[in-house]
């Protein structure tokens, strides 16, 4: 009886839902989850898995957590919504916690998604140029295999061609350089070299695209989506030099890399950076409501204040910054600060990297694993000496092995034709040492148990 009842549910599945970024296949339906607890979701079925990428790398505190639910409950009983063309106290209360976790000076621009937290950064960075007597300053330069939205600037800025094919013409003005994959540097170099190399190259661009027409650089502190590339700090120390010498602004994209997922609050941290925009969303409520933040220096934000025409700001967003939404962050940052989440991060991520790093010796296709908290990417590839990534079916044959074990694990996928093969971790940061372990050992089994034969 109960198999007659999920295949009535998959069947209304496939008919009515659209699933993201997924090709249609009638006989792989997608998963229906039905509750999630900790790190763990289950089906209807009643499977139980581990959900080691934290849905959209995001469940920073993991599933279930009644303190969130009753805050966003509260918060509905007492004022449900308001405009930010007003305000509310959490959105206030929440920019003043922002700010305490940037050790920074900024004011806090509230929207949905991570998509719509880089667009207003676009929009308002052109703006500031054109108030600031620099109105030839409209071009944001951004990095191949990087991910920084869907919609038509932030995908713009995206340097993943897969997930711009068929949709193009985009936005003009946005350029691209070639990322800091240090697995892939030439033989001869050092990785300090290599990203020294790579942050130059940056400059050039700059310079060849004539520099009074730069506005600014978005990037993330390392690319994540795009295969987990970690850069040397000299590369993003660099990067701010070169944005300080030639008047352009740093967007900081820590979607992903915010909010104690990297071992730090925030990503930037882990390098001697100040950047002008930081961009936010996903762990700032643990998605367990839609919230995302533009955080802009204060000085920018000055030449957007007084009573002159078409002077101030004019973008708005009806669901940015909603009360509950607000109230769902503030009480998922005092969670994170209470149980110590973000050294926990630290600690787990290392146990999850050096558990996990005899592999790139011992496995043929094991060609790197590299992490930084709780981000773990495992590059897989046909030949160690060659580097030429596997193909995607085997990519997609260890990711169904794993969730046949129980474990969802995830991979860069639809970003650059040949090079979807980084199998990524990013667990919730509450995982118990049982649930690291268990990813750890069903890698190490469905990886002993598959090997790619060219």
């Amino acid at each position: 009886m109960e198999k007659i009842k999920t295949m009535s549910l998959v069947e209304k599945d496939q008919k009515n839902v659209w699933h993201h970024i997924s090709p249609y296949v009638e006989e792989k339906p997608a998963m229906i989850a039905v509750k999630g607890e900790g790190a763990w979701l289950t089906d209807y079925d009643g499977n139980k898995y581990l959900d080691a990428m934290s849905g959209l790398w995001c469940v920073n505190i993991g599933y279930g957590r009644e303190e969130l639910a009753k805050a966003a409950y509260e918060q509905m009983k007492e004022l449900c919504y308001m405009p930010m063309t007003q305000s509310h106290v959490p959105a206030i209360e929440l920019a003043e916690k922002i700010n305490e976790w940037l050790e920074g000076d900024y004011m806090i621009f509230y929207s949905n998604s991570g998509s719509d937290a880089n667009e207003v950064a676009f929009k308002l960075i052109r703006q500031y140029h054109q108030q600031n007597g620099e109105p030839n300053r409209y071009k944001f330069i951004s990095r191949h295999r990087a991910y920084h939205g869907n919609s038509m600037g932030a995908l713009s800025a995206t340097g993943q061609a897969l997930r711009k094919y068929k949709y193009e013409p985009l936005a003009s003005g946005f350029l691209h350089v070639s990322p800091p994959d240090s697995y892939r540097r030439p033989e001869n170099m050092t990785v300090e070299e290599f990203n020294i190399m790579r942050a130059e190259e940056l400059e050039q661009k700059i310079i060849w695209e004539q520099k009074e027409t730069i506005a600014g650089i978005i990037m993330e502190p390392l690319i994540t989506g795009g295969g987990v590339l970690i850069p040397h700090p000299v590369y993003m120390e660099k990067v701010q030099e070169i944005c300080q010498k030639y008047g352009v602004l740093l967007i900081i994209d820590e979607v992903i890399c915010g909010f104690g997922r990297t071992g730090k609050k925030f990503g930037h941290q882990h390098f001697q950076i100040k950047p002008d925009v930081v961009t936010m969303a996903k762990g700032l409520t643990s998605a367990y409501l839609p919230l995302s933040v533009t955080a802009v220096k204060k000085e920018i934000f000055e030449k957007f204040k007084g009573s002159e025409e078409n002077l101030h700001f004019r973008h708005i967003n009806t669901f940015g910054g909603n009360p509950s939404a607000c109230a769902v962050a503030l009480k998922n940052l005092e969670i994170m600060e209470k149980e110590n989440l973000v050294a926990k991060s630290a600690e787990s991520g290392e146990f999850l990297l050096q558990s996990l790093q005899p592999l790139a010796k011992t496995h043929p296709n094991v060609g790197d694993i590299r992490g930084i908290g709780m981000i773990i990417g495992m590059e897989l590839v046909a030949s160690k000496q060659t580097k030429k990534p596997v193909s995607p079916d085997f990519i997609g044959k260890i990711i169904q092995n794993c969730k046949q074990e129980g474990l969802i694990v995830g991979k860069n996928g639809d970003t650059v034709d040949g090079f979807n093969n980084i199998l990524t971790l990013s667990p919730p940061l509450s995982c118990t040492k049982e649930d690291l372990e268990l990813i750890v050992s069903v890698l190490k089994k469905v990886l002993a148990e598959n090997q790619y034969i060219m």
